[in-house]
């Protein structure tokens, strides 16, 4: 993997490359600080979820920064984890799998951990594996969370019953044996991890096992705009309170998936205005791009126009729509941007906290298709606090 080209902030990039095309600026430092949060302060191990960005910078700044475990769910992502790291260890967390996949994975990549939700998905692991030496992980389904983005349950996850029988089946099979959850992405309640946990807890007890591990998923939230997420520290409270209420001993692994609240401030994203017709400002990336999670999840960004040369952007504002590259008329980032009033063409806008679910889910449609990456040293923009975006 060459190394990144690296600048001092958004501005410098703009500067040095007067970029027509997205780039995304990368800050090592502040993943590598979300990561040091996360091992120090989370009751047990932190497997980053590579799914919200299997970027190989991304991924290489939180091993460096002591991340050894990793939430996979596909042979390409444990692949890119064994080759890379391999002293790094994937659990295999998606709950379902081909055959072929699950062989692999176990024969090839020597994954150990598996998660299941349903009988016949526990017979495929048992019989692809042997069943010999995995972990089987069953994953519950969890009521909805008031103030989650994303219900995570309304796919995957066993019945209270369904898990019960579950764990017996994978107890009798001679298989060490945990229980998952996900209370859904961007969590805002702390106390919905108390409630899984305790779900968790008359789960076990019905079935009467001991578990090895208990995966309390991810969840854990981002800073947005007009979006108050209690601080991190309350959510790994809520965790311990969960555990002691449950009796669970120090001999059992607790485990935890974190994805945007690792990364989603690590990144920025540099796009050009390419044309401004009147409040309407048309750019380089859009929602079949970068910004997709606008769209989904009415996630919404602050942002900051870069400006090289005179005159100093107008200290007057106004909100701003601004329409993605694409010949889609759809391509238009839902809400506005307050920005300076006199916005031109040829102006840089930095869009912050673009660190999750961004490349990752980029498609190429029209031709479109942001994969520049560069490193800045400046911290997570300040503008993250007090930028305004408005919904439309």
């Amino acid at each position: 993997m060459a190394a990144p080209r690296q600048f001092a902030d958004a501005r410098a990039v703009a500067a040095a490359l007067r970029p027509s095309y997205p780039v995304y600026c990368l800050r090592p430092h502040v993943l590598a600080r979300q990561a040091k949060r996360f091992l120090t302060q989370f009751p047990g191990a932190v497997l980053y979820a590579v799914k919200c960005n299997p970027h190989p910078l991304v991924v290489d700044a939180l091993y460096k920064a002591g991340i050894r475990h990793f939430d996979t769910a596909s042979l390409p992502e444990i692949a890119q984890i064994a080759e890379t790291y391999p002293d790094a260890l994937s659990y295999f967390m998606h709950p379902v799998k081909s055959r072929a996949v699950i062989k692999n994975a176990y024969r090839v990549y020597g994954v150990r951990h598996f998660v299941v939700d349903h009988e016949a998905e526990l017979e495929k692991v048992l019989e692809e594996t042997g069943g010999r030496d995995v972990t089987i992980m069953v994953r519950i389904n969890t009521p909805p969370s008031e103030g989650t983005l994303y219900h995570l349950s309304k796919k995957f996850g066993a019945a209270p019953a369904q898990a019960v029988a579950l764990l017996r089946r994978a107890v009798a099979a001679g298989c060490p044996t945990g229980i998952a959850f996900h209370v859904g992405s961007q969590c805002l309640k702390p106390e919905a991890y108390r409630v899984a946990l305790d779900l968790c807890g008359r789960i076990l007890s019905e079935a009467g096992v001991e578990p090895v591990a208990i995966d309390v998923g991810g969840g854990f939230p981002a800073r947005y705009v007009e979006m108050d997420s209690p601080p991190l520290a309350d959510f790994f409270q809520a965790i311990r309170d969960g555990l002691k209420a449950n009796r669970v001993g120090p001999t059992v692994e607790v485990l935890c998936e974190p994805g945007r609240a690792l990364v989603a401030a690590g990144c920025s994203l540099l796009v050009q205005v390419q044309l401004r017709k009147d409040r309407q400002l048309y750019i380089n990336d859009g929602i079949y791009g970068s910004l997709s999670e606008t769209v989904d999840a009415g996630i919404r960004l602050p942002a900051r126009l870069i400006r090289l040369g005179d005159p100093a952007p107008a200290e007057a504002t106004q909100d701003f729509v601004l329409n993605g590259p694409t010949c889609d008329s759809l391509d238009v980032v839902p809400g506005t941007f307050e920005l300076p009033a006199d916005v031109r063409e040829g102006d840089w806008i930095e869009i912050d906290q673009v660190g999750a679910y961004s490349n990752a889910l980029a498609t190429h449609f029209n031709g479109f298709f942001p994969e520049t990456f560069v490193t800045v040293q400046d911290p997570s923009p300040a503008f993250a606090e007090t930028t305004r975006e408005s919904a439309a």
